[in-house]
């Protein structure tokens, strides 16, 4: 039988791509991990490097943007602040 393991865990331990990165550092600054939809240049950040980080459990869907259905909004999860090297914020 396989051992238990969770998703967080193993999500740590992989490493995120540069633009991964880049774009999971842009939460370490923002209220409750907010992911932003824009680069620091101001273009849309791509929605593959986005769901490759849900995918890998780094980040979440944290609401639907009514204005915008297509835009996914997402936020750092404990396993994306493992993976940047830094511990989740206490609850």
């Amino acid at each position: 039988m396989a051992p238990d393991h969770h998703e967080g865990d193993n999500a740590a331990a992989l490493r995120p791509t540069e633009p991964q990165r880049r774009y999971l550092e842009r939460g370490l600054s923002e209220p409750g991990g907010k992911l932003p939809l824009f680069d620091a240049e101001g273009r849309a950040v791509p929605r593959k490097t986005v769901e490759a980080c849900v995918s890998h459990g780094w980040a979440r869907p944290w609401f639907d943007n009514p204005l915008k259905p297509d835009w996914l909004v997402c936020r750092l999860t404990e396993a994306g602040y493992r993976a940047l090297g830094k511990e989740p914020p206490k609850a």
